[in-house]
């Protein structure tokens, strides 16, 4: 390492490459829990402040934050949906009230494992706000309330409250016939409600004027449970109204000749909830998408099961950058195709952090400014050298 070193020795002379490196080991998945340690000393760094909340922690990293004498480091481990849920526990008793605070509602926002006893450490916490998150709050219950009148179907459907008349759209205990008045209801969500009910013929259905939304907050529950018969599922995805297409994409697993049809639909939302909800969704499918989607999921098809798969080094000469990009994804591809990408304008960046890169040529752009951060998040970089590149940032 000794003519490494030398390198790295005159290229830390440019604070960049030394903020590069920084931030690369920040993101780097394989940095050890004794290079994390030393990193968590710097008193700045060149990263977002969110960091510690999205990367991968073990249960020793996670032990080294729960420890950590920086409240902020205690804070960002409670929000780290990886971190080991038996260390966490320890923060039930954290002396800051926020640490406490913060673990306790990210504890029931990720549905983690309750570890024994953290459940009545909260419900006996000092603060009164961490108290009510686990049921425990200690104050007066409310006052009963009378119960709300029982209204019949036909009041509920000519209801004066948006909120009861869009309940009773979807009812399936409201007979199909009152439901129906409803189909002219001034509200575009009641109309549509009652368009989705699961009794209705394909001409009820499209004689009902309404808009349906790209996602539905509360799909009707029938298409779930027609979503493992085929033959159902199959009628659905032929169905002429496109609300019912879209909440049968977003189910788990189809049978491949549903999937075959709601990749082929002629509405974008169609095959775009096939690809970002459903498990089964076919490979072109996703390829496609990810090349040509615009808004900020784009890059989410990327990170599919079934995106990565032999054949994508065919891409790598793609005008389109997202595309030479998936070639990367391509498990059969080896060194050089990752090393013709280094290079790369766009796409240079993943390339040089492919832990497929030869070794030699990693260690060198650890002195190039434009690759430094690139090449210390490679997970293939050697324990020592990311010591080294402490030791140097340390030092600057």
């Amino acid at each position: 390492m000794d003519g490494l070193g030398g390198a790295l020795e005159r290229a830390a002379a440019d604070g960049d490459v030394v903020d590069g490196w920084l931030q690369g080991l920040a993101g780097n998945p394989a940095l050890p829990v004794e290079a994390l340690a030393r990193l968590l000393e710097f008193d700045e760094l060149p990263v977002p402040s969110e960091w510690l909340r999205h990367r991968t922690l073990d249960a020793a990293a996670t032990e080294l934050l729960v420890a950590s004498p920086k409240i902020q480091h205690r804070l960002d481990v409670t929000e780290n949906a990886t971190a080991d849920v038996d260390v966490l526990a320890r923060l039930a008793r954290d002396p800051e009230p926020r640490v406490r605070f913060v673990y306790a509602v990210m504890f029931f926002a990720y549905k983690r494992r309750v570890p024994a006893g953290v459940l009545e450490i909260l419900a006996d916490d000092p603060e009164p706000k961490i108290r009510r998150i686990v049921g425990g709050s200690g104050e007066p219950p409310v006052a009963v309330q009378e119960p709300a009148p029982v209204l019949t179907a036909e009041q509920r459907v000519a209801h004066p409250d948006r909120a009861v008349r869009l309940a009773a759209a979807a009812d399936p205990e409201v007979p199909t016939a009152l439901a129906l008045r409803l189909a002219a209801d001034p509200e575009n969500d009641i109309r549509l409600a009652v368009s989705m009910r699961e009794e209705l013929t394909e001409g009820q259905r499209t004689e009902i004027p309404c808009t349906a939304w790209q996602h539905f907050w509360s799909p009707p529950s029938w298409i779930a449970r027609h979503a493992t018969d085929p033959e159902a599922a199959r009628r659905i995805a032929r169905s002429a109204h496109v609300g019912l297409r879209r909440v049968l994409a977003a189910q788990p697993h189809l049978a491949p000749d549903v999937v075959a049809l709601l990749a082929a639909d002629e509405d974008e939302w169609v095959r775009r909830t096939l690809a970002e909800r459903c498990e089964d969704a076919p490979h072109e499918l996703l390829v496609e998408l990810y090349a040509t989607v615009q808004d900020r999921y784009w890059s989410g098809y990327r990170h599919h099961r079934n995106f990565a798969r032999p054949g994508l080094a065919r891409l790598a000469d793609d005008p389109n950058p997202r595309l030479r990009h998936a070639a990367l994804d391509d498990p059969e591809a080896g060194p050089e195709l990752v090393l013709r990408l280094a290079d790369d304008p766009e796409v240079g960046g993943w390339a040089v952090s492919d832990p497929r890169l030869p070794a030699e040529e990693l260690l060198r752009r650890l002195t190039l400014p434009a690759q430094a951060s690139a090449a210390a998040c490679n997970p293939a970089l050697p324990v020592a050298v990311m010591h080294r590149l402490l030791d140097l940032g340390r030092a600057r």
